[in-house]
């Protein structure tokens, strides 16, 4: 009962801040957590993923977890798919007795920890310590590309949380970069963001699109060329290479490449110099590179078509962009966004979507990504006469009887399933193993749902 009091406000206490509350299964039915420690109430959380949801909805990113040495192993796989929030740890008897590995957890993986039975104002007093490096270090984590106004990079569901992460945490390193995609989804975009948030950022970004270049140019186009060099080199030309000294540079599509130019790449990645076409002088070059493809590198590997040493090389830093199909929360807003742009810089007549054109931008699949989503949405708005615009507008299938757009619960449930797994899959690099940790799931049970979902893995 001791226990019940000290967790408990006065019933006339206010609580205007709402924070996690989590206790390992195998520590129930105890401790009893009041709903208000002081203005904090405690909302639980048994699974990870349901604290996105909740930090939408107002909760701080901040909570308190029981923790004992026989349920340590499950709240450190909780700390591990929750490292977004600031946990305070609420322990029984003496710390100094515990085991090395409860104090050790404790010292490293928590904002702070207090004794059972709790001081209610001394755990509202951490838990507002707590949300404020919470907020603090979410801030640093996101960097510039933040999400707001001025972000290049919209949206705010998962997959683009954990990209916006990973990026800012590459950009303070000055290794090589390799950002995976399929076409459209948006890697240049990936590149810029890292750039812009380096130390770099005040170098110049030279983007270079691999595949583009006409084989025999290839030479010239990223080394440069001396006068005389060949017929029609009227001057001494600086390369793509060259220009992003002091910078960085995007070589896009990279496995484009023939061999004999990644072996000439790979040269200037290990000597940080170069020599142009028809020249003897080796330059040195100070650049940062990232590089981007669509292709599965690996099986280029094994098949020949690019070399090993040259992927080593570049897959120092790998980060993935998601399909804009693993992202569906962000396609309003993304669809918003460039209608808004396109009325402003054209004039154009169109300045929002009926709720019909919504309806069949979230059912469309996206083959063509972020690309496919700009495309329709530049020729519909310089196309349509209305202010509203239409399915057929965008170039896609109307569906004429509203009640076909009603999907029964069952269906409704396995799209909601198939998104969740999805983007768990994209943040963790298709590892099973942790994506069934942040899902909260066992890792045989994501593997009967990729199955059931038809996922290939």
């Amino acid at each position: 009962m001791e226990r019940h009091q000290a967790l408990t406000a006065s019933e006339s206490t206010p609580a205007p801040y709402r924070a996690f509350s989590f206790v390992p299964e195998g520590a129930r039915p105890e401790p009893r957590f009041e709903p208000v420690i002081d203005q904090w109430s405690l909302t639980p959380v048994s699974r990870a993923a349901e604290i996105d949801a909740l930090l939408a909805d107002g909760v701080f990113p901040v909570g308190v977890m029981w923790v004992r040495h026989d349920t340590l192993e499950e709240c450190q796989r909780f700390l591990m798919a929750t490292e977004g929030v600031e946990w305070i740890a609420l322990v029984e008897g003496d710390v100094w007795q515990a085991g090395e590995a409860l104090r050790r957890t404790l010292a490293t993986a928590f904002f702070d920890f207090h004794t059972l039975p709790a001081d209610g104002p001394r755990l509202a007093l951490s838990l507002g310590h707590a949300a404020g490096m919470a907020r603090l270090r979410s801030s640093l984590r996101a960097g510039p590309a933040s999400g707001g106004p001025e972000a290049a990079i919209l949206g705010d569901s998962p997959p683009i949380r954990a990209l916006r992460r990973d990026l800012y945490k590459v950009a303070g390193h000055d290794a090589t970069v390799l950002i995976r995609g399929e076409s459209g989804s948006g890697k240049e975009l990936a590149a810029r963001e890292i750039h812009n948030a380096s130390p770099r950022a005040e170098g110049s970004f030279v983007a270079v699109n691999c595949g583009a270049i006409p084989d025999n140019l290839v030479q010239s186009e990223l080394f440069g060329h001396e006068r005389g060099a060949f017929t029609g080199a009227h001057q001494r030309r600086r390369g793509h290479l060259e220009l992003a000294d002091g910078g960085t540079i995007f070589l896009d599509e990279v496995a484009e490449l023939s061999l004999e130019h990644q072996v000439n790449l790979l040269r200037v990645l290990e000597e940080r110099t170069l020599v142009r076409v028809g020249g003897t002088e080796r330059i040195p070059v100070d650049m940062r590179v990232v590089a981007a493809t669509h292709v599965d590198l690996e099986r280029a590997v094994a098949e020949g078509r690019f070399r090993e040493d040259l992927f080593y090389r570049l897959n120092v830093l790998p980060i993935e962009v998601p399909p804009l199909r693993a992202r569906a929360g962000d396609i309003e807003q993304l669809a918003r966004h460039f209608l808004e742009r396109f009325h402003h810089e054209q004039g154009t007549a169109a300045r929002a979507f009926s709720a019909q054109a919504l309806g069949a931008l979230k059912r469309h699949d996206w083959p063509g990504n972020i690309r496919e989503l700009l495309n329709r949405i530049q020729r519909a708005a310089v196309m349509s006469d209305h202010r509203l615009l239409t399915p057929a507008d965008l170039g896609l299938e109307a569906r004429r009887l509203p009640w076909r757009d009603l999907e029964t619960l069952e269906q409704a449930r396995t799209r909601a399933e198939r998104d969740a797994v999805q983007a768990a899959l994209v943040r963790c690099g298709n590892n099973v193993s942790e994506a069934s940790r942040q899902l909260g799931v066992a890792r045989v049970t994501l593997y009967r749902l990729l199955e059931r979902l038809n996922l290939q893995q």
